[in-house]
């Protein structure tokens, strides 16, 4: 295998590489999106039970029943 064609195999494998790697961004992107929406969701719900239990101190703000 001359030279150039070292060079062509070298660059096509990369090209590959590049696009396998473009993939798996996009992917994790949308599982990122909707691990967000997931999360926002359960926040607000959290939000809401703690409205509804009547709790004057949020949970999140609550000390430990140890302290």
């Amino acid at each position: 295998m001359d030279r150039i064609e070292a060079l062509e195999t070298a660059l096509a494998h990369l090209t590959r590489a590049v696009e396998d790697l473009s993939e798996v961004v996009v992917r994790q992107e949308a599982e990122i999106a909707t691990l967000v929406r997931r999360q926002r969701a359960l926040i607000e719900r959290q939000a809401e039970r703690e409205l509804d239990s009547g709790a004057s101190i949020p949970l999140a703000d609550q000390r430990p029943p140890h302290w």
